[in-house]
Formats: structure tokens, C-alpha cells, sequence
């Protein structure tokens, strides 16, 4: 059998933490395609432009900390992918219904396995025409073949919510690409009945006449109208693929407290009377296995704090997944000058993690995590994303692990590296369910658990391996792998111990074994990262070569993961350096100096006692 492992993680756990990590935690980033707005950049790309744009994103989100994306496909009843229901998107070519010359959607899928990141194929439900002034419009667009089911607003043409027709319609779309590609998730945005503009009256007063289904209430009907449709998208993908996720990323406030005995303590726009969608009622019923509320709010705002609606969110999720959603794109470009603050989105994020019933956070969006307005993600990288997590668990999607992996082994290659090898792990059914998508690596030193970062591989071969470099002499070795489903089950354990480090020839390999021999090596004979004298008692030299011209960070933190010190921030040439480190004003303690430039990630402990 051969087999296509997409990703390796590589987990380390320090013994000095930063901020506290935890191991499941959904990270996402919402990818939008309707006004070029992150990919592609612009109208007209070539095809191998569009790929590369598309490519380097993926790329770097996983190198951000990110496990998960929402791809937009459907922007305004068109399609991001091949597709003989609805006409190409014309933000790929600049001409609705005009081929890019490859498929999006099959390269977004195929990159994201490669880096073990998630995607969720993102459908605007019901927006047929973003502006009707100077829209390219197909001939084979849903507004010329039915245009019975169009309503207009303003320049903004939608279909009709009210009508079966459209419902059916709207499922049809979202059943042709689940049946077609092999996605994680199917993503709703927050946009349903239009957001009201000043002058504009929605008129559906024709479709409620001959479709009100006994309401009396017209704001009831349209909720209905919506909920049907929220219901009927979840059911048909329960039916055809239960291991796809649904999710919806409404509006930040489902109702005001003074709407609703039931609503969050704010005073906004309501997503329940201002859109018709009641959130609330697809949670309670078991419609969406996960639920984005927008929350593009700050710490603080007077009218809708975050801090106050995420508690609120916490305590209305009926048992799914809530990820919060956070307005990126405000960072350093809003009025509210809470946002020039760097350590605005760090603090939320922060904040998300005090809530147990939240499993983690979405971002608007990935142009704006690219240009890392105030240096943002790269704080974020530093600390609180420093480790790559596992997405949480759906329980009630699929709670059996998968098997673990087999025939684990361990042999030194070379004088300070190290090759792990393994079969995949095999399974009995041909259930999707147990399906590997990716392998843990752990490594201890000296019984103590460190971190480096997330290894893509790719293998055509059932014998996988992971070559695992800059070991040193004197530290015992020990590693254990574990196999994880497409819905992030992780599966037993199994561990192999790393012989003692030689200087000649190789040994043979380490089988896995519990009672494998780790025999004491020798004194190192390379060096890293390197501090002295050590302990010290004021000041303390950090020294560090570089094998290429790179950019470099290296930081000081306390035993609390507390940032101390900030010694190096900028481009430095290949070779040798060293830079003084001056603890006057600390306390005594343990330290550790931490530097990051380019690949390289390596740690050192120093004391200082004076």
C-alpha cells in the first residue's frame, strides 16, 4: 500500500514556557477572493501567478502557527473551482464565466494537506451581484437564468431567502463541490438578508404573500426562511460526507439585552433582527458543528466590548465549537486608537483562552496577517503561537482513534543527526473516518520535553521517515510517535530511545521498545547558541553563528515566560556574533535567551546569581 503522509509535527515542549500553549487549538484565517480583497491580488494573473499568490499564502500561515483556512469559492453565485452549475469568478480573470486555465480549489486542497492545514470551502449563500453598476455578468449566471428569484437592493442583487426554489438551489451549489472535492469544512459567511442601508426597504412582499407558510410575523418568516436553509445544508452534508464540518460565521452580536432577556450586555447592530439569523437556534438544534461569531470589536468599546461578548458566546455554544472571529484587518487602521496598540489581538487572544466552551480564534483576514501591520504576527509567533497546536476533537462527529504507527525505529546518520523511520498506521476498515492525515513527533532531552516547530512531509512510500538534525552530545534522546485522523483523533503512543551519540561510524537503529538502552553520551562537540560565563553575576556574553544572511530575534524571558529583554531585532550578515546581556536590574533567577533567525530556533539557559 502506498500512502501520502501530508504533514509531520514536531512538538517539543520547553521546560521554560512562554505564554501557557495548549495542544488543541483551532487557528484560522478567512481567504477572500470577491474584490481581490487577498487572493489573487489582482484581476488578470496568470495562471502560475495565481497558483504562486495562492501557494505563498498556505505557506505562510503555516509558518505563522495557523492549522486551518476558509477559502472563499463562492463570492456571487460564481465559483472559484470548475464548475457547470455557476459561471468562474471574474476576480480570477477580470471576465465572469472566463477559465483561469487550472482548478483553484483541487491546488488549495492539495497545498493545505501538504501543511497540514485545514480548509473549509467558504459559500456566500445568497449574494447574486456585488454591485449591478459594473458587474461582469455570464450569460449562464443565475440572475439571467432565473431572474424570477433576484431581489435588488440598492446596486446589491441577492436571491430571494423566501423562495424553496432558492433553497434548493443554494444546497445544490454546496453538494456539488462536497461531492466533488475533498474538503474539511463547509463555511457560511455572515451575510443573509442584506445588512439594511438608510433609504432602502427590502421588498419581498410578493414572496411572503404566496410562501409565508401561515407567519404572521414577517421578521419571523424571513429567521425561517433562513433557518430552513441552515438546516437542510446540514442535513445533506451529515448524509453524504459526516466527516465534513459545518460552520457559520455570523454577525459579532445576536441580540442586544434590551431586545432580549437572553442577549449580551451591548448596544449594537443585532445579527437576529438586523439579518434574520438566529445563530442561537442553529446551536440549540445541532445545525453546525462549529460557530464563528465576528467579535471586530476591541477590549474595551463602549458599545460592544469584546471582553463582554466573549463570556456570552462562551456560555451559548450548546456544546459546539465556538472560534471567535477577530477583525485583523483593524490593526493599526481604525479611529478607535485601541487598535494601534500591537498587544490589542495578543490580549483577545489571551482572553480566548480563559473560556472553556472556546477552542480557539479565526482571523479577517489573510492580507492583512501578510502585511503584519505593527508587527502583530510576529508577536504572536514569539509567544502565544510559538508551538503549532491539533485542531480540537468533534465527538460527535468521530471519536475513535486511529491506529498507531508501526515498526517505530531511531538511528543515528550522521554526528548530530538522527533519522526516526515508520509504517503508517494500518487500519481494518476503509471507513474515511480512519483515515491518517498526519504523524506527532515528540522528542525528550534528558526526560525534559522542547519545542522547535511544524516539519511538512511528503511521502508516495508506507515506510515514512523524519530526519531530526542538531542533536548534541551528553543529552539522552527519546522520541514518540502518534498517528491523527482527519478529525484529529490521536492515537496511542509508541516510543523508541536514541543509543548514545558516537563520532565514528553509525550505529544500527533503535526498534521501538519501552525498555530500549540510552547510554550516556559524550561531551558536545558543536556548538549553538552559546552564553558564558554561566552563572553570572551581572552581565553575560551570547554568542551565536549564523550560516547564512538572515533575519534575527533574540530575546531574553524569565522562569514566567515573561519577555525581559529584546538584544537583537534586525538583518544580520552570515558568521560569527555576540552581543552583551546586561541583568543589573533583575532579580536572581533563570533566564533564557531565545533566538530565532530564519530555520534556526535554539534556546539557552543562564542563571544569574550574583
Amino acid at each position: 500500500m502506498r500512502f501520502v503522509t501530508p504533514l509531520l509535527f514536531i512538538f517539543y515542549f520547553s521546560l521554560f514556557t512562554l505564554s501557557a500553549q495548549p495542544k488543541r487549538e483551532f487557528r484560522g484565517v478567512w481567504i477572500a477572493n470577491v474584490g481581490n480583497v487577498d487572493w489573487p491580488s489582482q484581476k488578470g494573473l496568470s495562471a502560475e501567478q495565481q497558483r504562486q499568490e495562492l501557494i505563498n499564502l498556505l505557506e505562510l500561515h503555516q509558518k505563522q502557527g495557523l492549522n486551518a483556512v476558509f477559502l472563499q469559492i463562492r463570492n456571487a453565485c460564481d465559483a472559484v473551482y470548475p464548475s457547470s452549475i455557476e459561471p468562474w469568478s471574474e476576480w480570477l480573470t477580470g471576465q465572469q464565466g472566463l477559465s483561469p486555465g487550472y482548478d483553484p480549489l483541487a491546488l488549495a486542497i492539495e497545498e493545505c494537506r501538504k501543511r497540514g492545514l485545514e480548509i473549509h470551502a467558504w459559500f456566500n449563500p445568497y449574494r447574486a451581484i456585488t454591485d449591478a453598476s459594473r458587474a461582469s455578468i455570464a450569460t449562464n449566471h443565475v440572475s439571467r437564468l432565473h431572474p424570477e428569484w433576484i431581489k435588488s437592493y440598492g446596486n446589491l442583487r441577492i436571491l430571494d431567502p423566501g423562495l424553496p426554489a432558492v433553497r434548493a438551489y443554494v444546497t445544490r451549489v454546496v453538494m456539488d463541490v462536497l461531492r466533488r472535492y475533498d474538503i474539511d469544512g463547509v463555511h457560511f459567511d455572515d451575510y443573509f438578508y442584506p445588512y439594511p442601508q438608510t433609504g432602502l426597504t427590502f421588498n419581498d412582499n410578493a414572496t411572503f404573500a404566496e410562501h409565508g407558510r401561515g407567519f404572521d410575523n414577517r421578521a419571523d418568516w424571513r429567521r425561517d426562511n433562513v433557518n430552513q436553509l441552515i438546516q437542510m445544508v446540514h442535513d445533506s452534508v451529515q448524509a453524504v460526507k459526516p466527516w465534513v464540518k459545518f460552520g457559520v460565521s455570523p454577525f459579532g452580536i445576536w441580540q442586544n439585552k434590551s431586545s432580549s432577556a437572553e442577549g449580551s450586555d451591548t448596544k449594537g447592530f443585532e445579527g437576529y433582527s438586523g439579518l434574520f439569523a438566529d445563530s442561537q437556534k442553529w446551536l440549540k438544534e445541532d445545525w453546525m458543528d462549529y460557530i464563528v461569531p465576528q467579535i471586530y470589536w476591541n477590549i474595551g468599546h463602549a458599545a460592544a466590548n469584546f471582553a463582554t461578548l466573549l463570556p456570552w458566546w462562551n456560555n451559548a455554544s450548546y456544546g459546539q465549537h465556538v472560534y471567535v472571529g477577530h477583525a485583523a484587518y483593524k490593526i493599526n487602521n481604525d479611529p478607535d486608537t485601541r487598535w494601534n496598540n500591537p498587544q490589542q489581538l495578543p490580549d483577545q487572544i489571551r482572553l480566548v483562552r480563559e473560556y472553556a466552551n472556546v477552542q480557539g480564534s479565526a482571523f479577517f483576514s489573510a492580507k492583512t496577517l501578510r502585511d503584519n501591520p505593527l508587527g502583530v504576527m510576529t508577536l504572536l509567533k514569539e509567544d502565544l503561537y510559538r508551538l503549532p497546536a491539533l485542531i480540537p476533537t468533534m465527538p460527535w462527529k468521530d471519536s475513535k482513534p486511529p491506529a498507531p504507527p508501526a515498526q517505530l525505529t531511531v538511528q543515528q546518520t550522521n554526528r548530530n543527526t538522527a533519522e526516526l523511520a515508520w509504517n503508517n498506521a494500518t487500519s481494518t476498515t476503509t471507513s474515511e473516518f480512519d483515515r491518517v492525515r498526519y504523524f506527532v513527533v515528540y522528542r525528550s532531552e534528558n526526560d525534559k520535553r522542547y519545542f522547535r516547530t511544524i516539519v511538512p512531509v511528503v511521502s508516495t512510500a508506507n515506510r515514512l521517515t523524519f530526519v531530526d538534525e542538531n542533536l548534541q552530545m551528553g543529552i539522552k534522546y527519546a522520541y514518540s510517535v502518534t498517528a491523527v485522523d482527519r478529525l484529529h483523533n490521536e492515537s496511542a503512543t509508541v516510543e523508541v530511545k536514541l543509543n548514545e551519540l558516537v563520532t565514528a561510524t553509525p550505529a544500527a537503529p533503535t526498534v521501538a521498545s519501552e525498555s530500549a538502552p540510552v547510554a550516556q553520551a559524550q561531551p558536545p562537540t558543536q556548538a549553538g547558541l552559546q552564553v558564558f560565563p554561566n552563572p553570572f553575576s551581572q552581565q553575560v556574553s551570547i554568542r551565536y553563528n549564523l550560516p547564512k544572511r538572515s533575519r534575527v530575534l533574540l530575546h531574553v524571558y524569565d522562569e514566567r515566560g515573561t519577555r525581559v529583554g529584546v538584544l537583537i531585532d534586525s538583518e544580520q550578515e552570515a558568521g560569527t556574533h555576540a552581543v552583551q546581556f546586561d541583568g543589573q536590574f533583575l532579580s536572581d533567577g533563570v533566564y533564557v535567551a531565545r533566538l530565532m533567525a530564519g530555520d534556526i530556533q535554539q534556546s539557552a539557559k543562564m542563571v544569574l546569581k550574583r
